[in-house]
């Protein structure tokens, strides 16, 4: 369970409590911006590490029969270059450092958000919003790169009424500039309800065995245990989601499918 366990306070728990962002080292305001060092800070950080150690130890000693790390490295970097040469081609192998760092990213933030006392990071939005908005520059970037203005052609749909064809571009073009909120918002919703849920689970489970009703504690920690393997599902599913949405888009702009 992400965040501040249930052994706070039973049902008083608030649930919301374990999303704020906390300083842990003060630093001085920068033209307005506070520069402290957070927990948010430090989760980022670890999950930055972490990753990056995975890879390197995977890739320090190769064999031939593969050690745990070493195959756990390897089966990350086919996933996400099988990913890119379904979606985008062999063309798209050339954007694998990017994507698989996405990917690695918020994998490695989303399952570190499940430990107890933790900090999901990919719970606040301005985070999931940032790695979309990347995503979008990219992929707008790379399309008018390879396309010139001919990038423009994704908003016409072909074989469409000239009359219907001003509605359908405005659509197109909104459908576009929406796509970083629908990245960040999928992600970030999806990992606040569930650690949420379980936060409330844990309260529920604390508070009634706090006040020495056992028994009626199961079927809330039997929920919690199985809410928690839910979850876990969810943060590799969404850290998925997110790679394979960016691939489809990168495709788009390299191939102008529409």
């Amino acid at each position: 369970m992400a965040g501040k366990s249930g052994a706070e306070g039973g049902a008083g728990i608030d649930p919301m409590h374990q999303f704020e962002v906390q300083p842990i080292i003060e630093l001085p305001t920068v033209a307005g911006i506070d520069t402290s060092f957070t927990n948010s800070s430090l989760w980022m950080a670890l999950a930055v590490g972490l990753a990056s150690l995975l890879m390197i130890t995977a890739s320090r000693r190769t064999a031939i029969v593969p050690g745990r790390m070493q195959l756990m490295g390897e089966m990350a970097y086919s996933f996400v270059a099988n990913m890119i040469k379904e979606n985008v081609g062999t063309e798209g192998m050339k954007y694998f450092p990017f994507i698989f760092s996405l990917f690695m990213f918020i994998l490695f933030c989303n399952m570190l958000g499940m430990l107890p006392y933790s900090f999901t990071v990919t719970s606040h939005l301005i985070v999931t919003f940032a790695l979309a908005a990347t995503v979008f520059l990219l992929i707008t970037g790379v399309g008018f790169a390879r396309h010139g203005i001919g990038f423009l052609k994704l908003f016409v749909p072909s074989g469409i009424p000239v009359v219907l064809l001003p509605l359908l571009v405005v659509i197109e073009v909104i459908s576009y500039l929406t796509r970083p909120v629908s990245l960040s918002v999928r992600l970030f919703g999806n990992m606040m309800a569930g650690h949420t849920m379980l936060k409330i689970f844990g309260g529920f489970v604390v508070g009634l065995g706090s006040a020495g009703l056992v028994p009626l504690a199961i079927a809330p920690f039997a929920l919690m245990v199985a809410f928690t393997g839910l979850e876990l599902l969810i943060a590799g599913l969404q850290a998925y989601v997110f790679t394979i949405l960016t691939c489809i888009y990168l495709n788009e702009a390299i191939h102008m499918d529409h």
